[in-house]
């Protein structure tokens, strides 16, 4: 018998003492690489908690300024949508993109995207927003019935006092640009290196939170994903400003001189009581504005049929992939890395308080 078959590998403790070593070194690697994370989302959402704080401050100080010298402004809807913007345009959201400019940020590389690819997500915006908006009425609807007293839409109460022309300035040019500027483009550029994944879902998240109100979050939050998505792969702002734009003008300026050449709040009165001469009146008088109400409608419908449909195939497609970021977050690890910690925590659970405010006020 040879006596090589019986000789004892002295390599072989050596190797798996290296291949322990060598995991103990992954190991410590993945926790410094957690921990800097974490401190990379909190103080991202604390500094956007500072930056809300900002604008807050900025606001009710206006509001108070003018409600000592010229209380007689506050009665006048543009005035107190004025009141509303430039406080928080002028000074809040510059100081609040100062404070989230100090944190380190990665450039989201640009390609560029078809014109049918385009039109596509436009389409599927439009039909995210109102089928989300649609489940957001019927959730604040359900809650008005529980507690008996109606959830105040605070979005409808701005449009139904201020003119067609500061709606169309503050929800068609100034808040679309700001909010993806600050909401995509801010919170993207220095979350996309943990996956493309995490930094839509939070771009989407941060944004519905910032609107104080369910009626807005619903939507806000699928549409804020639906852009993050479009940004992370396009690496291209104007295309969200663009599409953030056109939903803005329909759903708000449209809308609202839509509804202002009709009441339907009058022709439900008198349906509710059946007075039939004046329901045809009604219709008779107001043949313009329900048609053009009518063609919104369709348009609606037309949005929701496509856009799932078009959602479906993408789906079936495999269009919606999340690249891997330069640094992967273990599943079991995400929310307690991403959301758990203080920055996170202050910013979400202000925003909830005030929305559990706005629901039960």
């Amino acid at each position: 018998m040879e006596e090589g078959c019986w000789a004892w590998d002295s390599s072989a403790p050596e190797d798996m003492e290296r291949q322990a070593e060598a995991a103990r070194e992954r190991q410590e690697r993945q926790e410094r690489e957690l921990a800097a994370a974490r401190r990379q989302f909190s103080r991202l959402g604390g500094m956007y908690f500072l930056g809300t704080m900002v604008i807050f401050a900025v606001q009710y100080a206006a509001s108070f300024a003018v409600g000592i010298l010229c209380p007689q402004w506050l009665w006048n809807g543009d005035f107190v949508l004025l009141l509303s913007m430039l406080p928080m345009y002028l000074i809040g959201m510059p100081v609040l993109i100062i404070l989230v400019r100090t944190i380190p940020a990665e450039r989201v590389e640009r390609r560029r995207i078809k014109a049918g690819s385009f039109l596509a997500a436009v389409v599927m915006a439009f039909g995210a927003v109102y089928l989300t908006n649609i489940i957001g009425n019927v959730i604040t609807t359900l809650i008005s019935m529980l507690r008996g007293r109606g959830v105040q839409n605070q979005l409808v109460n701005v449009t139904e006092s201020a003119s067609l022309w500061m709606i169309a300035l503050w929800m068609v040019v100034c808040a679309p640009i700001m909010e993806e500027y600050v909401f995509r483009k801010l919170i993207v550029d220095r979350t996309v290196r943990y996956g493309q994944g995490t930094a839509v879902l939070l771009s989407g998240l941060m944004f519905g939170l910032f609107h104080g109100n369910l009626n807005q979050f619903v939507y806000a939050f699928v549409l804020g994903m639906l852009l993050a998505f479009l940004y992370v792969k396009t690496g291209n702002l104007k295309i969200t400003i663009a599409i953030h734009m056109m939903i803005n003008f329909m759903g708000g300026l449209v809308s609202s001189a839509l509804m202002r050449m009709i009441d339907l709040d009058a022709y439900l009165d008198l349906a509710a009581d059946m007075d039939i001469p004046a329901m045809m009146a009604y219709i008779s008088e107001n043949m313009a504005g329900l048609l053009a109400y009518g063609a919104l409608m369709v348009f609606v419908l037309g949005c929701l049929i496509a856009g799932l449909v078009l959602f479906i195939v993408c789906l079936a497609k495999r269009r919606f992939s999340f690249a891997r970021g330069q640094v992967v977050i273990p599943g079991g690890r995400r929310f307690r890395t991403v959301a758990l910690n203080l920055g996170m925590a202050l910013y979400g659970i202000f925003w909830i308080a005030v929305i559990i405010r706005q629901l039960f006020a």
